[in-house]
Order: structure tokens, then C-alpha cells, then sequence
């Protein structure tokens, strides 16, 4: 285990591309995540509702959710999803900002919608991306750090969006994680050729 462990590192690390998309995978799931164990914060103390305006706020999260994966399911191929990873990263971000600086509920719902759209694309989208990249005999391998990439940041992004929320409040934390998202997808743009190259020959 030990040196198949060494083996998918080598190749994560040694491939472009692939490390790319995890690293920005590793990057959303640490800022972009945390924003839900934030929403009833939002929902209490920055909209002034209750559980009812916490459950909207999540049901417009799913919508986007949903709305994302049947977009997806759509698909035929993965041409252009490296394009489309970029432009989720840059809504989520972008949508986390705006969901910060607002204060009325219905607008609110709608940047959940776009969150949660976002959040949904970009974990698919690398998801697809790194398993139409990768080799058969090392797909197992490079799926473990992709897996550990998003559900091991993403309990740290939890607690430094709690402590950062403490400090500063939710709606400063939550501007904060969504501009480093879109710094994300900034540095991805530059990372894009190399992904359609390598897509391009693995298709």
C-alpha cells in the first residue's frame, strides 16, 4: 500500500495538469465549502429570520445543486470542461462575495443558487476531468489525494471559517473565502492549456 501510495504521489505531483485540478479542488473545498456552517448565522443574524429562512437558503443551494449535475449529465464530452471548471470556480467566488453583501432575502436565494451551482461543477467537473486524464492503472491512486483533496480540506476550512467569523463576522468571512476562490480560478486560467493538451490527447 505503502509504495502504491508512492506511486500515485509521484505521478500527481509530476503531472501538470492533474495537479492542477486538485490543487484548486483542495483550494475550494478549504474556502469555498465552509460558507454552509455558516448559513445560520446569515440566516439569524443577517436576513433576521429563523429555521424557515435557513431551510429556503439551503433549498436554493440544492436547486443549484441539481440544476448543476442534470447540466453536466448532459454532456456527451469532456471538451471544454476545463473551461467550465474555470467559470464555476469564478461563480462560486463571486457568488460567495455578493451572498456576503447581501441583505435581502430573495437576492440571497438566488446567489445560493449560483453557490451552490458552482460548488456542484467544480467537485464534478474535476472529478470527470482527472478520470478522462489519468491512466486505467493509476486513475485508483490519483482518486485517493483527489478524495483527500476535498473531504480533508474541507474540515479545516471549517474551522478557520468559525474562527475567522468570530473575529470578523460571517458576511467578512465569507467575502474573504469567496475573493480567494476567485484567485482560484485566476491562477487556473493560466493552467487551462496545459489540461486541454493533455485532454486532447487522452480522448
Amino acid at each position: 500500500m505503502t509504495e502504491q501510495m508512492r506511486e500515485g504521489w509521484r505521478y500527481v505531483s509530476g503531472v501538470r495538469p492533474v495537479r492542477a485540478i486538485l490543487l484548486l479542488s483542495a483550494l475550494l473545498a478549504l474556502m469555498g465549502y465552509p460558507y454552509s456552517i455558516l448559513l445560520p448565522v446569515f440566516a439569524s443574524q443577517v436576513l433576521h429570520g429563523g429555521p424557515a429562512t435557513l431551510g429556503w437558503l439551503t433549498a436554493a443551494s440544492g436547486v443549484g445543486a441539481l440544476g448543476s449535475g442534470i447540466s453536466l449529465a448532459l454532456r456527451r464530452t469532456a471538451t471544454g470542461l476545463a473551461g467550465m471548471l474555470q467559470i464555476a470556480a469564478a461563480a462560486l467566488g463571486g457568488g460567495l462575495i455578493l451572498f456576503g453583501l447581501s441583505r435581502v432575502l430573495w437576492l440571497s436565494m438566488a446567489l445560493m443558487v449560483l453557490i451552490g451551482f458552482g460548488m456542484m461543477q467544480v467537485f464534478a467537473a474535476s472529478n470527470t476531468l482527472i478520470q478522462t486524464l489519468v491512466p486505467e492503472d493509476k486513475q485508483g491512486r490519483v482518486m485517493s489525494y483527489f478524495v483527500m483533496s476535498m473531504f480533508g480540506a474541507a474540515p479545516f476550512g471549517s474551522l478557520l471559517a468559525g474562527a475567522l467569523a468570530h473575529r470578523i463576522g460571517a458576511p467578512h468571512t465569507v467575502l474573504v473565502t469567496g475573493a480567494f476562490c476567485l484567485a482560484g480560478a485566476l491562477w487556473f486560467g493560466a493552467e487551462r492549456p496545459g489540461i486541454q493538451g493533455l485532454l486532447a490527447t487522452s480522448t
